[in-house]
């Protein structure tokens, strides 16, 4: 018949190896996340960057939180990673800029970039991206009646644009082939470049036509500017994060891949660029045969 003392060394090896299998569990699911889902398993957080003024895609509402199609896709994938990681996260919002996002990114600063961010191969070297969620390019935006109907009519005159962005290697490509001579205005960020044309301290402002028509629905401005025809660069978009982290990149390309084959990223579309927003404006942008494609060709997730 056991003893008093028997039974409590029962009780202690039992606990010891509930503490060292608990142990081992917590040591080997450490081992198995590493980079961004390690530090969200570690801190129950991501952070995200989002943009002030890149409407609808990432900018602040009446009650200055951020809003916006890109912002709703980062929500997925945020639940995504929870989802991964075993619990709940928090965001942490973080305010970028056309200049300082890619640093934000490669310092970890932020774990994701959730605006207007063109992917192509020259940024793919230093970042990485999700799919594509929408399919913009670089058009003129000039005052009403302007002589300005392309960017052959740009010769000497001067443009405004947001510093680091693909708009601004387009202007300035377009002014070395073909000898415009042009004058480039570099400022902060979107809502910077229109308030240089709207005070006419510029001929042009060269930005993506999506966020153009933006500027338009938002400020009443569609009397008084116009917005070119002729498309200067093709810019896909795409959500940012870090370079080198297959698992959270396997994370977010999963989670963008479900929100287009599932048919949110169509409801979201829909809600984005031809609603009514939530701060007033209708931009009514039916969705571009390029973006159309990307959906089409999108396999269904295995479940």
């Amino acid at each position: 018949m056991p003893t008093r003392l028997g039974h409590m060394l029962a009780a202690l090896c039992l606990g010891l190896v509930a503490t060292v299998g608990a142990t081992l569990a917590v040591a080997q699911d450490a081992a198995v996340l590493t980079g961004t889902l390690r530090k969200a398993k570690d801190t129950g957080t991501l952070a995200i960057g989002y943009r002030e003024s890149s409407l609808p895609f990432s900018y602040l509402n009446q009650s200055k939180r951020p809003i916006g199609y890109s912002i709703d896709i980062c929500t997925d994938i945020v639940e995504a990673a929870g989802e991964e990681v075993g619990r709940d996260l928090t965001v942490q919002w973080v305010p970028v800029t056309s200049e300082n996002r890619f640093e934000a990114i490669t310092s970890g600063k932020i774990d994701l970039e959730c605006g207007s961010t063109t992917r192509n191969d020259e940024r793919q070297q230093m970042v990485a991206f999700s799919p594509v969620i929408f399919v913009a390019g670089t058009k003129l935006m000039v005052p009403h009646g302007s002589p300005i109907k392309s960017f052959r009519d740009l010769k000497g005159k001067t443009v405004v644009v947001t510093a680091g962005t693909t708009n601004e290697q387009a202007i300035e490509k377009l002014s070395t082939r073909f000898s415009l001579n042009i004058n480039l205005i570099r400022v902060r960020d979107h809502a910077d470049a229109f308030a240089v044309l709207n005070r006419g301290g510029a001929d042009a402002y060269a930005g993506d036509d999506v966020l153009l028509y933006g500027f338009l629905a938002r400020y009443s401005g569609s009397k008084k500017f116009d917005v070119t025809r002729d498309f200067l660069s093709y810019d896909p978009y795409g959500i940012m994060l870090r370079k080198n982290d297959p698992q959270f990149a396997a994370v977010v390309n999963s989670a963008v891949r479900n929100v287009i084959a599932s048919g949110e990223l169509e409801r979201l579309y829909k809600q984005w660029f031809m609603n009514k927003l939530p701060t007033g404006e209708r931009l009514g942008i039916p969705m571009s045969g390029q973006l159309e494609d990307i959906i089409q060709a999108t396999p269904e997730q295995a479940e």
